[in-house]
């Protein structure tokens, strides 16, 4: 139907006949002539329709936006004076010589311009609409491009693509389980997989030695803006491999993806360990473009009267941290510091205390603060030299419980950065390392990454005897402040897994009959090996400057699980229910 795309005609086709198809993007009646801006895939072209043709002009007057046209005609270099230089087909234009309304398009619901207008939940309503627009048509395209880049390099470099089961059986992911009520097998269920960890595993134990798979999970949990129900990971698991290795190659493809697709080249990746990170940016995906860091200063308030500061100094959970601003003494006036009272409140703090340093030179007279009071002047003397305070400084400080401070104030540092201005225009990548084995959760342990994750230099014994200071054999690849990859080596001995279970309450029985298979595959010579998966969403969402995941995948879901343009989820048909072999209950009412 077409000889040419849109987006390709140029100079070298002047004089040439073309047969185009697309979507009337733009119709302008200037002077007798009618002028058509014609969009597809891969780009506009300015078309100009001739009143001398009367059937033809007659044609073009009954267009409007969204139009799905045919058209032929003769390409024709644009006088100097109408070139348009913002459009890659600017140099030329088309003299229509024939066009074909293959189909006419009602009044759209939908604001098809560049200035957003519509309301998510319009936009995720009429998709098929809204694609159409040449930004989201953009992030399709080149999240296709990043597919095929990395499929490209795994395939080079000696990984296998290899499908693993959608209905497979609930493993303990840390998020809920999509459930598959099976037919055959009345009241039982298959789970959608959060991941295809086990299935890479066992790939791993049948001699596959090197697996890839760009792979739909599931996870039934509270969606945020890079969250959905349904997301696609890169996945990659190999065998005889160490975490170094493993590291250096998949580093190695996200390099090249970017020099390749972007023309940036991102360097070696520094290695920071979880403890640094939780200790400078509390936050173990710590985004490296703001210069600002915490740091901890509970052993200089440990004998202060003021409770605040003095109790958490002295409880082994606790911890008191300071983050100073530099130039910030009269950037936040009372009022913005009790708004950002209010946001690290979010976050489980209880209050945010500050120290504006007014002037460094007049001691404790040059200091501003509601807490100055039950401060010595030895103590405030020693956080301003530990922080390295300047005259114009301000300091904040979190003192609570160890996991609040440091969500607290790790936010509020990166909304501060973002306040005045302080993130660099850069790529930051790192790699963190030396996590945890595991963390408490409601007066238990669970692990900080999965239960398949191997412990660092210990025996299963040993690891039993002292949970809470073991590292695990992880390593998260983290670029701008987003968690994009995360990986580790796995146990690959019995008697280490069965004891990960037994720390995590996971008793013989409870084990065997959710992971039996995988402990019956330890038995049999199986290799060493770790992988590592990337959310292919959030990395397209990074590279393509998008706000939210959903805008790099074509039919999202809302922030409640739905799908507006199928009123997706609905209810089942009763005779499926009960041939299921299940009961619904009736929604719980507001």
């Amino acid at each position: 139907m077409r000889s040419h795309y849109c987006g390709q005609v140029n100079e070298s086709l002047v004089g040439q006949s073309v047969t185009l198809c697309g979507w009337v993007n733009r119709r302008r009646d200037l002077g007798g002539l009618i002028f058509i801006d014609l969009r597809d895939v891969k780009g506009l072209v300015q078309v100009v329709v001739d009143p001398d043709f009367e059937a033809l002009f007659e044609t073009a007057n009954k267009l409007k936006h969204e139009f799905c046209i045919q058209l032929s005609g003769t390409v024709r270099a644009r006088p100097e004076s109408q070139v348009n230089k913002n459009m890659a087909t600017g140099a030329v234009e088309i003299l229509a010589s024939e066009l074909t309304i293959l189909n006419s398009s009602d009044v759209l619901p939908i604001d098809m311009g560049g200035h957003q207008n519509n309301s998510e939940e319009q936009r995720l309503k009429y998709r098929y609409l809204d694609l159409r627009r040449p930004d989201m048509t953009n992030k399709i395209k080149f999240r296709a491009k990043v597919t095929s880049e990395i499929r490209n390099y795994l395939d080079s470099n000696d990984f296998l693509d290899i499908e693993t089961p959608i209905l497979t059986k609930a493993t303990p992911e840390g998020a809920r389980d999509y459930l598959v009520p099976s037919r055959t097998h009345k009241g039982q269920f298959f789970a959608l997989p959060q991941s295809p960890q086990l299935f890479k595993q066992l790939l791993m134990m049948s001699g596959m030695d090197r697996y890839y798979q760009i792979v739909k999970c599931f996870r039934d949990e509270d969606l945020r803006a890079d969250r959905q129900p349904e997301f696609t990971q890169i996945d990659i698991e190999t065998s005889f491999m160490s975490a170094d290795e493993v590291m250096a190659i998949t580093e190695d493809m996200v390099r090249k993806l970017f020099v390749k697709l972007l023309d940036i080249d991102l360097g070696d990746f520094p290695k920071m360990t979880y403890a640094e990170a939780m200790t400078k940016y509390g936050s173990d995906k710590p985004d490296l473009r703001i210069a600002l860091e915490m740091v901890d200063v509970a052993d200089l308030l440990k004998d202060v009267e003021f409770k605040v500061f003095s109790g958490p100094a002295n409880d082994p959970k606790g911890r008191v941290a300071a983050l100073k601003v530099p130039g910030g003494a009269d950037k936040f006036s009372r009022k913005d510091i009790d708004e950002l009272t209010k946001f690290v409140g979010i976050y489980g703090a209880k209050g945010l205390a500050w120290l504006k340093v007014n002037d460094l030179d007049k001691g404790m007279e040059g200091l501003q603060s509601p807490i100055l009071k039950f401060l010595p002047e030895d103590v405030a003397k020693g956080i301003l030299d530990r922080v390295e305070a300047q005259t114009g400084d301000i300091i904040f400080f979190g003192s609570d419980k160890y996991t609040v401070v440091s969500e607290a104030i790790g936010a509020l540092r990166l909304k501060v950065g973002e306040q005045l201005g302080l993130v660099e225009d850069a790529w930051k990548p790192l790699w963190v390392v030396d996590f945890p084995m595991f963390e408490e959760y409601e007066g238990g342990l669970t692990p900080l990454h999965h239960p398949f994750t191997a412990p660092v230099g210990v025996t299963a014994e040993a690891l039993k005897a002292n949970p809470e200071k073991t590292l695990s054999n992880a390593y998260d690849m983290v670029l701008n402040g987003c968690e994009v990859g995360g990986g580790s080596v796995r146990i690959h001995q019995q008697d280490m897994q069965s004891a990960v279970f037994d720390i995590l309450g996971i008793g013989e029985e409870e084990a065997e009959e959710k992971f039996g298979f995988l402990l019956d595959a330890l038995k049999f010579g199986a290799p060493p090996h770790a992988g590592l998966a990337f959310g292919l969403d959030r990395l397209v969402m990074l590279m393509t400057g998008a706000t939210s995941i959903r805008d790099v995948m074509a039919f999202p879901k809302t922030t409640t699980a739905a799908c507006p343009l199928t009123n997706a989820p609905g209810f089942a048909n009763p005779d499926q229910i009960k041939e299921l072999g299940i009961q619904t209950l009736p929604a719980e009412k507001a």
